[in-house]
């Protein structure tokens, strides 16, 4: 028999769908407005676009927010990863308790009140050692290195935490060193956390505004800051071309990632039949 679902839920769960989507979708609609004010329909065009692409404040925005997510992403996952490693497999040592603070202090942080700290230190810092010399792509990455790389010691140490230890005990029975035993057996495992942490780093980059208004200067406009500032100055239609490029990208890389994860679902069992 059929499952029935009750007309309530099916409401519910169509509000909640349609209250997410049909906005994104009325912004990818009014990409293609011909008139210049964002609410009034003048017709279909690509005008839009091809001013976007000769836009460039948003390019070299795009493109500082992308330099500054990398970097920050590939360093904050190197770091969250040795922090996992240390909460995890050192054991009991002094100074635990507080290391584990300051990893997870970051995650409940306010953003203002992170973005002025890190301001503060970085004006500190300027007057009394002379680095950095002012604030600017420099100083936007150290700080989202801070708070992203908090994410990825979570997200990593939760994997190396369901991980079976017995694997690197036989590797150390063996004869395998305490280095060779983590870069041949340990960080393989723990590959598809240290994936998703950096994606997920690279995402909080991307999209961070709070702290980067905070510890940006003049020259240092990431995308974020730049599409604010036109909010407040007013919508323009190349913004909702930009939105709609953005999340285009974003729907092949998911879509990309769920067709990655399907094909090796399906390849699994017919291994595991070939093994047998």
């Amino acid at each position: 028999m059929r499952r029935r679902y009750p007309t309530f839920l099916i409401s519910v769960l169509a509000f909640g769908y349609a209250f997410l989507y049909v906005p994104i979708i009325l912004v990818m609609v009014y990409s293609f407005n011909d008139s210049r004010l964002v609410s009034i329909w003048g017709g279909f065009s690509l005008r839009w676009y091809g001013e976007l692409l000769h836009n460039e404040q948003i390019i070299d925005a795009a493109w500082l927010s992308l330099r500054v997510a990398v970097m920050s992403a590939t360093a904050a996952t190197v770091l969250g990863t040795l922090a996992a490693l240390a909460l995890t497999r050192m054991g009991r040592y002094r100074g635990r308790f507080l290391f584990t603070g300051m990893v997870a202090a970051p995650l409940v942080m306010p953003e203002i009140i992170t973005g002025l700290s890190l301001l503060l230190l970085f004006v500190s810092l300027q007057d009394l050692v002379g680095w950095p010399n002012g604030r600017g792509a420099l100083t936007i990455t150290l700080s989202h290195i801070t708070f992203s790389m908090a994410y990825v010691a979570v997200i990593v140490q939760s994997r190396l935490a369901a991980m079976d230890a017995t694997l690197e005990e036989a590797a150390m029975d063996l004869g395998g060193t305490p280095f060779r035993v983590t870069l041949d057996i340990t960080l393989p495992l723990v590959m598809p956390a240290m994936l998703s942490g950096w994606l997920l780093a690279f995402t909080l980059s991307l999209d961070d505004l709070v702290i980067t208004s905070f510890v940006s200067g003049p020259g240092a406009s990431t995308l974020p800051m730049v599409i604010y500032s036109k909010v407040k100055l007013g919508l323009t239609p190349d913004i909702n071309a930009l939105a709609t490029l953005i999340i285009v990208v974003v729907t092949l890389c998911v879509a990309c990632a769920g067709w990655l994860t399907l094909s090796g679902n399906a390849k699994s069992p017919t291994v595991a039949r070939t093994h047998n």
